[in-house]
Parts: structure tokens; sequence; C-alpha cells
């Protein structure tokens, strides 16, 4: 399967009749592997900030995990694995896996635990593959 498969047919698919704003998947490097159509252009420096909070839990915390140039408040996730934020009615979801970044962006109706779930069942899927 290509790794736009995985962003078409498992992070942008269809939950109660809605799905994420947007999704991609980043390797640690900040190359995009997939994103959809509409996933915002990043800066370099933001995946390095990413990747940094997940080797040093809690650095995003104070500044905001921001990804092209939108500010997200970082809420409770799971050190090393997980991050979440906010952003009035929507946010993001990353989850790492042994290579990649998995991006998922959601706005209303879609709900934040819908998009954890979208987003760390493709993640647990890719570890236990071994990506």
């Amino acid at each position: 399967m290509s790794w736009q498969a995985y962003v078409d047919d498992h992070l942008m698919c269809d939950i109660d009749g809605n799905h994420l704003a947007s999704a991609a998947i980043v390797g640690h490097d900040g190359s995009v592997w997939a994103q959809s159509s509409n996933f915002p252009k990043f800066k370099p420096e933001e995946i390095t900030a990413i990747m940094k909070d997940f080797d040093e839990p809690g650095t995003l915390a104070p500044t905001g995990l921001h990804l092209a140039g939108t500010k997200y408040m970082v809420i409770q996730g799971e050190g090393g694995a997980v991050i979440r934020g906010k952003k009035g009615s929507g946010g993001v979801t990353v989850k790492k896996t042994g290579q990649a970044l998995v991006f998922g962006i959601y706005e209303e109706p879609l709900t934040p635990g819908q998009c954890n779930m979208i987003v760390e069942r493709l993640g647990d899927y890719l570890i236990d593959q071994g990506l």
C-alpha cells in the first residue's frame, strides 16, 4: 500500500459522516511521505520542535505547538508518543512512530476523541509494522 493510500483511506476516512480537516505522514526529518491536498505547508523548524518535544516531553507547553504558523495550545498527551493541541473548536493530534509522525487536524463537528482514535490507530499499526 502506498503512503498516500494510508492518508486517503485511513486518516481521511469517514466517521459518523465527518472526517479530519487534513492529515499527513511526515518522516522524522520533516520529509512529507504523504498528505491530504489541504494539509498546511509547515516549516522545517516546526517539525524540529515537535521532535524535540517527543524527546523531552513538555518543551512545547510554554510556547505552543506551531504548524504552518498556526499556534495550538498543547493539551494532555502521552510523553514520547502523542502530542495533542487545541485551537478554538479544532485541534491537532501527532503520533510518533519509529520512522514517522502521523498528523491529524480536525474541526468541529469531529471531536478531539475521534481525531485521537483515527491518528493513534494508524500510528499504532505502523509501529506494529516496524515503521
